[in-house]
């Protein structure tokens, strides 16, 4: 089998600043994810229902509300405390179009969309906590189970081939996939063991980019990531056999809300900033950013971010200490990604 044609790579070293409403959508860009889903949601179980998109209005106007306030930091913050009213306010709306017509509640299709809706309900709840914790100490590196880590990343893409109502299936054995099927090689590793250190917000950028890659990568395409991380830092990569990017823009799909021109049709539940925030946070933490892409053959992303410096517990710790030239890479993830002296933190996303 010939080998694909090589994709040109690029480092990211800076984008353009971002406004304040910019920086508080961005760093809610999980619970946007959630709200247009949940509100996609809204939409089939109303034309389940009564065959009307408008039926659960109340609700849609909920979420669009949510959508909006995501751009104050203030009003988004008591969303989330109030994480169980917001989900109850909706649940309301649910019961009473559900009691004005009985009938539905025997439909298979309406008991499909409301386990749909719980699940997106659980989601809100987990990414609710997730922001209040980050809150609290967004530098704070943490203690991670690499089990648990893979589960979730299984549940993510499980919640994209169960809300794409049967459109495709996910697989992670390629000899049981067939043209709807996307097949998936997700792989996390630490020198460690069976646990890892990486801050929270990271995450995010995994979950996005996976994300990302699913929804430029048409069906029966392939999906291969992997996170490694080990004393000197955390390194991840993503890359798909999708569309691709044009060459001459393969710098401004990370500016904040660019996509690139030949996906204008792609149906997408984000605000196009997945990039955007896979870039801040990586430089938040001192790393670097690759992407390569290629029209028609795919696109990687390569994140390296070191690990953090222990804090000083003598005077000899507080001593300028020599900075090696370069540190070792896992050739399993990439075999060119190199470390050089690293940039100086800013705190972008928490």
């Amino acid at each position: 089998m010939p080998l694909p044609p090589k994709m040109s790579e690029i480092e990211i070293i800076s984008i353009p600043p971002l406004k304040p409403d910019e920086q508080s959508l961005l760093s809610r860009h999980s619970l946007l994810n959630v709200f247009n889903v949940l509100r996609g949601e809204l939409v089939m179980l109303g034309l389940q229902i009564a065959n009307n998109a408008e039926l659960l209005a109340p609700g849609l106007g909920l979420c669009d509300q949510w959508i909006e306030r995501l751009r104050d930091p203030v009003a988004n913050s008591e969303d989330v405390r109030q994480v169980d009213a917001r989900i109850a306010a909706i649940s309301r709306h649910i019961d009473a179009a559900l009691a004005a017509r009985p009938e539905a509640n025997a439909s298979t299709e309406v008991l499909e969309s409301l386990a749909n809706i719980q699940s997106v309900f659980a989601i809100f709840r987990v990414r609710a906590r997730e922001l209040l914790a980050r809150e609290q100490n967004p530098e704070q590196w943490e203690k991670y189970s690499i089990v648990e880590l893979h589960e979730g990343i299984v549940e993510i893409f499980s919640a994209m081939e169960k809300h794409s109502h049967g459109r495709f299936r996910i697989l992670y054995n390629v000899a049981r996939q067939q043209t709807n099927d996307y097949y998936i090689d997700f792989r996390v590793e630490s020198s460690a063991g069976e646990h890892l250190m990486m801050p929270p917000v990271f995450q995010d950028v995994m979950r996005d980019l996976l994300a990302n890659a699913r929804k430029y990568t048409p069906p029966g395409g392939h999906i291969t990531a992997g996170l490694y991380v080990d004393r000197q830092g955390l390194r991840f990569l993503v890359e798909d056999t999708g569309c691709g990017i044009p060459a001459h823009e393969l710098e401004k799909v990370i500016h904040f809300g660019k996509r690139a021109s030949n996906v204008g049709e792609v149906r997408t539940m984000g605000g196009g900033f997945g990039l955007t925030k896979a870039f801040l946070v990586t430089k938040q933490f001192g790393g670097r950013f690759w992407i390569a892409s290629r029209l028609g053959v795919g696109t990687r992303v390569r994140i390296y971010i070191p690990q953090p410096a222990p804090e000083p517990t003598s005077k000899n710790d507080l001593q300028p200490q020599p900075q090696p030239a370069g540190l070792p890479i896992h050739e399993s993830i990439h075999p060119s990604m190199h470390q050089s002296t690293n940039p100086p933190r800013v705190n972008l996303i928490s």
